[in-house]
């Protein structure tokens, strides 16, 4: 399902590349809309320094919506509904921000991270236990709330479709109302779980890029 991901993925962009006219065409405006979204993004949250990392950025926001989108036809697998996909992509992004900051500040970056300027000395026993446990707690929460979000839309669905059939034509119309009304709601989170994965990627970056 990973590389039918990477197919269509891969597959839209070619086609909205192809005809580079000044007219563009629905599928053209769509990737560039795209483009200049996940741009507005990067500039936002990791300033002019950011766009170097846009090939990342881009790559990563549209594989996991696609993944989402695609995972919401009956019949496929949703990849990002496995928490072990989620983690793997959360550890490489967070281990991506530790090499960046040690590469870009060498051995004032560790201290950079977890204190932050302005901070009394009496503060530091209580401050960088708070800032480790917040740094551990990074790639936890980011491979989860997108996890987590994947997997209850699906299983509320799959119940909802359960009773559809076992309804029957008497009250089975209840609970296929809702399963309409959900999929439009699921629709909607797989946009805004890519967009809060890729925000809070390039937040990590950006702090590893300026520190606090």
């Amino acid at each position: 399902m990973m590389w039918v991901v990477v197919g269509v993925a891969s597959l839209f962009l070619l086609k909205a590349g192809a005809a580079k006219s000044l007219v563009p065409s629905k599928l053209q405006s769509m990737a560039e809309l795209l483009v200049e979204f996940i741009q507005g993004i990067i500039q936002d949250t990791m300033g002019p320094s950011g766009k170097q990392y846009f090939p990342l950025i881009s790559s990563l926001f549209l594989f996991i919506l696609f993944c989402n989108l695609l995972g919401l036809i009956p019949g496929t697998y949703t990849v990002t509904s496995q928490i072990i996909v989620t983690g793997v992509f959360a550890i490489g992004v967070y281990g991506l921000s530790l090499v960046i900051g040690f590469k870009l500040h060498g051995a004032k970056f560790l201290p950079g991270i977890l204190i932050p300027p302005g901070t009394p000395g009496w503060l530091l026993p209580l401050m960088i236990p708070i800032e480790i446990i917040s740094q551990i707690a990074r790639p936890i929460s980011l491979a989860v709330r997108l996890f987590a979000n994947m997997t209850a839309g699906h299983v509320i669905l799959g119940v909802l479709v359960g009773l559809t059939i076992t309804g029957g034509l008497l009250i089975g119309w209840l609970p296929f109302s809702f399963t309409i009304v959900l999929y439009g709601l699921e629709v909607g989170i797989a946009f805004i779980q890519a967009y809060i994965f890729t925000v809070l990627t390039c937040v990590y970056l950006g702090d590893a890029i300026h520190l606090h």
